[in-house]
């Protein structure tokens, strides 16, 4: 008789640990707006040389926040699907703190609608019903 295998059961700390790691992390999309204003966007697209970024800094995609080593890896780059899928994501407005707080429940409009007129028609009823029993008692003595 065969030797029984363990089942693998790492796989959830592996992909935990693939989210949480920082090595290829690029910008936010709204640290990238910032960017995309004009006059931001032609001093990234023209700056100085750096040895320290690839390409000594000269070949950058502000859309994606990305250096790259030479001019026609940056042209590959732009036909890729992953920049058009950034390109896509950054059409899309942000979200707003308002909007961040409606989805939470936290916004002005967080009460349901209609309630306020049922708890004066159950308030109402309930006046009714104590003055027709005192009606009732009134009767009766």
């Amino acid at each position: 008789m065969g030797r029984l295998r363990r089942s693998r059961t790492h796989h959830a700390k592996r992909d935990v640990h693939r989210l949480a790691r920082t090595r290829v992390r690029v910008k936010d999309l709204d640290q990238i707006e910032i960017d995309l204003r004009p006059g931001n966007r032609a001093k990234l697209e023209r700056q100085e040389i750096d040895e320290e970024k690839p390409g000594l800094g000269q070949h950058y995609c502000v859309e994606c926040a990305k250096y790259y080593e030479t001019d026609l890896a940056l042209r590959n780059h732009t036909k890729s699907k992953v920049h058009k899928r950034r390109l896509k994501e950054l059409r899309d407005p942000a979200y707003t703190l308002t909007e961040a707080e409606k989805a939470a429940g936290l916004g002005q409009d967080n009460r349901q609608r209609g309630v306020e007129e049922v708890v004066k028609r159950f308030e109402g009823m309930s006046n009714d019903t104590a003055d027709k029993e005192e009606e009732k008692k009134a009767v009766t003595a």
